[in-house]
């Protein structure tokens, strides 16, 4: 299967910053230049926010190249892609913008390519299979900023009161342990969050433990595979129906499984790195391992990326580039991931990290990212797709749900998505 690519925004690690140039105070390319960029917000709190980040970024920049001004808006990721697209549609597009998605305004000709704008070097260094997410019609416009992979988590002191000595490797394991976490009291042995909130990223989690996935190598969507149905079908008999899952499936959010889980009242669940930082401060002794698949660990776990791009409205190609180069350094992007527990974009800086013990927790989810798949983020169509699974997937693991009828119904929508997109 061909490997795609998610956004970061739909996996909810992130928040929101914005980079946009400043209208009357920019000028050509012959004077002072103002980019603005508008990006997106990964912190947790004020004290934390990613404004932080380009304000100490953007000052080293203008040091550097003082006839280039950075002025940057850092907005939540509930509001940064609205933002970038009311500005577009007004007829005033940021010169950047590091947010959630990059196809559509990739297919209406808006973004200047990657090879447009930075050094070969740069350009080299992301990872390839990041590089290849950004592509939309083999051409790249979407340089990845930030990324995550997808792994079990499992509370080793439930675990352990439980009797269970190792962690899940197949799914025969994980019916068995949610069995003996049940059996001993836990509220929620396995959290499956397919509430609104994450859907389309629990959903590509399983279909890939399955074998399945959103597409197959040439692109076609696969929602109804043979795959994916028994995927449903056993999530539906083996999990959900046997109560291990200690609430509807449908009703539980990604945010109050990850605090459920910080919480020490979830056994085991999917997650990505931040949910690290947020067991470990409710002093929770967890352990992570690969995703488990049907008979042993999954082929491929699911990737996440959140996209940095150059809008041409305004010119100043040769600024952007001049940029970007700055913030793809290997500094400065180590920096940014260590801080926000985010996985390196390029070989460089994951290097780096891989060799630095302080990011150890963090080595098992960046040794997966060159295998990782991801949502179909180069369709125009996947934001319908996307939409259309968070609204009625969940229906397909309840008592009286129809696996194959529901996925039956989302493969009718995401055809005549790809069809009209075309």
């Amino acid at each position: 299967m061909q490997r795609r690519y998610v956004s970061l925004a739909a996996a909810g690690i992130a928040t929101t910053m914005t980079l946009t140039l400043t209208g009357c105070g920019s000028s050509g390319d012959d004077g002072d230049v103002t980019l603005k960029l508008v990006a997106a917000d990964y912190g947790d709190s004020r004290s934390n926010g990613s404004q932080h980040y380009w304000d100490r970024l953007g000052r080293a920049f203008e040091k550097k190249n003082p006839g280039i001004k950075i002025d940057v808006e850092v907005h939540p990721w509930t509001d940064v892609d609205k933002k970038v697209a009311d500005m577009v549609e007004a007829g005033d597009a940021p010169d950047l913008a590091q947010i959630g998605a990059y196809a559509d305004y990739a297919a209406d000709h808006k973004l200047y390519s990657a090879d447009e704008l930075l050094s070969i070097p740069t350009q080299a260094d992301f990872t390839p299979s990041l590089a290849e997410a950004g592509e939309y019609e083999r051409i790249q416009y979407g340089m990845p900023f930030g990324a995550s992979t997808r792994r079990l988590f499992y509370n080793k002191k439930l675990f352990a009161e439980a009797g269970i000595t190792t962690p899940p490797k197949s799914w025969d394991d994980i019916t068995h342990d949610a069995e003996l976490l049940k059996a001993h009291g836990v509220k929620m042995p396995f959290a499956l969050p397919l509430g609104r909130e994450e859907t389309q990223a629990e959903t590509l989690m399983w279909m890939l433990s399955g074998g399945g996935g959103y597409t197959d190598s040439i692109g076609k969507y696969t929602i109804d595979s043979p795959e994916n149905i028994k995927t449903f079908q056993w999530l539906q008999k083996d999990l959900v129906g046997k109560g291990l899952t200690g609430t509807d499936p449908a009703e539980l959010n990604r945010a109050d499984a990850f605090q459920g889980f910080a919480d020490g009242e979830v056994g085991m669940l999917n997650g990505h790195p931040t949910l690290m930082k947020q067991a470990a401060a409710k002093g929770i002794d967890y352990g992570t391992v690969e995703l488990p698949g049907t008979n042993g660990k999954a082929k491929a776990t699911m990737g996440v990326a959140d996209w940095m791009m150059a809008f041409k409205q305004h010119g100043h190609r040769r600024q952007i580039g001049k940029f970007l180069d700055f913030v793809y350094s290997e500094k400065n992007v180590l920096r940014f991931s260590g801080d926000y527990g985010l996985l390196p974009v390029t070989q460089s800086a994951s290097q780096a990290m891989l060799a630095d013990r302080r990011y150890a927790k963090l080595h098992g989810f960046l040794k997966q990212l060159d295998n990782a798949e991801f949502y179909p983020a180069d369709k125009t169509s996947w934001p319908l797709v996307s939409k259309t699974i968070k609204a009625k997937v969940a229906g397909a693991v309840g008592p009286r749900g129809n696996p194959e009828g529901v996925l039956t119904d989302i493969q009718n929508t995401a055809d005549t998505a790809d069809n009209t997109a075309e």
